[in-house]
Parts: structure tokens; sequence; C-alpha cells
């Protein structure tokens, strides 16, 4: 306890998000043991509301730290071509999901709950990614059709590496190769004028 106290209110908060994202490999985000997190950084429960006034409060900085570490485990390279950060991005979100299955499940298919918190994040997440593929398209009108398509692009990678992380019953490049071949099918099918500028999408 006497190390415990020495540590300041950031890096104690810290602390206590690391605490929460370990244990979301195990539980969803709801099931999160407010006394287990207290126990395990050596403080009391009623400490921990000191740094986080309500559960809620708590639950929500935690989703938030890890929405935060999967969008900047997929950033892209911002010095290469448009074309080949798209690539990049879904390679390493991929990636994440192959290494962090089981957290990505308990915090984003927990939210199955339907805490608002919850499905803001979530929301806010599949934001940027739909931004990054906006961004690799290059200027051009974004219609409400092709941004609709575009999250539901981002929703069939999700959902297709999730069960293919199961049993991995294809290769990962052959993978690569099904998720990024949707994408041009997409989007033509949305807006036919961008046929010949997505033909060759990812390189």
């Amino acid at each position: 306890m006497t190390q415990s106290a020495r540590l300041s209110g950031a890096d104690r908060r810290k602390q206590l998000i690391g605490i929460g994202l370990r244990m979301l490999t195990k539980r969803p985000i709801h099931e999160l043991p407010l006394d287990q997190v207290a126990a395990e950084a050596g403080i009391s429960r009623g400490l921990l509301f000191h740094y986080f006034p309500t559960k809620t409060d708590y639950y929500q900085a935690v989703v938030s730290a890890a929405a935060r570490r999967l969008i900047r485990a997929t950033t892209p390279d911002p010095d290469a071509p448009p074309a080949d950060q798209l690539r990049q991005t879904l390679d390493t979100f991929v990636a994440f999901l192959e290494r962090r299955r089981d957290l990505y499940l308990a915090l984003f298919r927990g939210s199955a709950g339907g805490a608002d918190y919850l499905i803001e994040i979530y929301e806010q997440t599949r934001d940027v990614f739909a931004d990054r593929t906006v961004a690799a398209l290059g200027p051009i009108e974004v219609t409400p059709a092709l941004r609709l398509v575009i999250r539901g692009w981002f929703s069939f990678v999700e959902d297709t590496t999730l069960t293919w992380g199961r049993d991995k019953p294809i290769p990962r490049e052959e993978l690569l190769t099904l998720l990024a071949g949707a994408l041009p099918a997409l989007i033509t099918a949305a807006q036919p004028t961008l046929a010949p500028q997505v033909h060759n999408l990812f390189p």
C-alpha cells in the first residue's frame, strides 16, 4: 500500500485502466469486478471511486482506452500512398484481431448489452476506419450510399476476420485478398462512376 500511495492521480488512473484492459480478455466490460480491480491496484474500492466517480465512468474509460489502442495499432504510415495506407490499415486490423480476438470480443461484442457509451465508442471507432477508407479514394464526392457501403465493408471485415480467427480455415493472405476484393465491388455498386478509380485500389 505504501508504494501504491506514491502514484500521482494520472498514474493511478492509468494503472486502474490497465488492469481493466487486462481483465477484458476474460470477460465483457460490464462484468469487470471493481473490488478485484481495486485489490490488484492495492487500493480500496472507495478510493477507486475517487478517480472514477461511478462504475460507468470507469467502464467508459477502459473501453475508450481499448478503442484508442486499436486505432493506434492500425494507424498506417502517413507518408505512404493512400492505397498503401488502406492496405496497411486492413493488414494491421486483421493482425490486431488475430492477437487480441478475446479482447475485441469482450470489448465490442460485449456491447450487445446496449449501453449508450459502448455503442457511441464503437461507432466512433468505425468512423475512423470509414474515414481512412474514404481518404484512400482521393478527392471524390462521398455520397450517402458510398458512406453506407464503406461502413458495411468494415462490418464485413470485422465479422469475417473474427469468424476466420476461430480455426483459420484459409491462409491469412487469402483472407486479406478476400477482404480487399470486396471493397471495390461494394464501391462500384454504390457509385458506378468510381469503377475505374477503385479497380486497383489495393496494391
